[in-house]
């Protein structure tokens, strides 16, 4: 997680882009789209905004895999694999961590209220083991999806 220490260059709307990371219009525009959602996304829901947003502009969905993987190397996004998938969701990191509920058949992300680690002692682990960071998802069917398990065919 990047701690706001990172020395960043100002870009023409006002928006913050990290100095450690190399300049590129993909990356630019990945990086919008990233600190502008609300919700984590896949690559493909990235690329298919980045191709809406640069219009014109012919490039691989492998300039997105790419610009992710730069980002995350660099701690400023999180990946998450879903649950019983190979989709993987891209969050932009905000200083603070989120857990979410995930649909499972429309892979809907619902962020949750509050950590329930936050203030919690997990027992059992004594003075042999130190905790330095968790993650969470819950995993089951929204509301829109009917909550119930899908029909298999």
């Amino acid at each position: 997680m990047r701690d706001g220490n990172v020395s960043s260059e100002k870009m023409e709307e006002g928006i913050l882009f990290p100095k450690d990371i190399k300049k590129t219009k993909q990356r630019v525009e990945i990086f919008r789209i990233l600190s502008e959602s609300s919700r984590p996304m896949s690559a493909a829901e990235i690329y298919q905004c980045l191709m809406n947003r640069m219009d014109g502009t012919s490039f691989a969905i492998s300039t997105v895999y790419r610009g992710l993987a730069v980002f995350e190397e660099k701690g400023y996004v999180t990946k998450s694999t879903l649950m019983g998938s190979e989709t993987c969701c891209y969050e932009w990191n905000q200083g603070r961590h989120r857990h979410y509920a995930v649909c499972l058949k429309c892979h809907k992300f619902v962020p949750l209220e509050s950590c329930p680690f936050e203030h919690a002692k997990i027992h059992g682990l004594g003075k042999d083991f130190t905790i330095t960071g968790h993650k969470l998802e819950l995993y089951g069917f929204c509301r829109e999806c009917g909550g119930k398990i899908p029909e298999t065919e």
